[in-house]
């Protein structure tokens, strides 16, 4: 049995940022956990909540700020941590530069979701059950 992925989303689109949940608990084990519109609400999140989650999924331009930001306030995480990028904006600059930043993978809004969806798939299935 998979375990459910605590995931937190940084995307201040409302209408992309509720399709991308209601996907991702509809086909993965996803459990949105929050969300952030600007890099300072992400920020301030992530610093108060360093356990709680095991996967971020940040697109790069946000209302205030941007996700470059909230990449590298998410540098110190625990090595089951994952951080992803979803952007319209997935050049080769830009992927080279998220890799520098250390995310695990960058995914194109408008043709790789089903490489996100599988990306999750991948991930809870890595993760131990859940124990109570």
């Amino acid at each position: 049995m998979s375990g459910r992925l605590n995931t937190y989303i940084v995307e201040d689109n409302v209408t992309i940022r509720e399709n991308l949940v209601g996907t991702l608990e509809e086909l993965t084990p996803v459990n949105a956990v929050g969300f952030a519109e600007t890099e300072n609400d992400a920020r301030e999140w992530l610093r108060h909540n360093r356990g709680d989650w095991q996967l971020a999924i940040v697109d790069l331009f946000l209302k205030e700020g941007s996700g470059l930001g909230v990449l590298n306030a998410c540098r110190e995480r625990r090595p089951q941590q994952k951080v992803v990028v979803l952007s319209n904006y997935a050049t080769p600059d830009i992927r080279r530069r998220c890799a520098q930043l250390g995310v695990d993978a960058v995914f194109d809004k408008s043709n790789e979701i089903d490489a996100l969806v599988d990306y999750c798939l991948a991930q809870s299935q890595l993760r131990p059950p859940a124990t109570h």
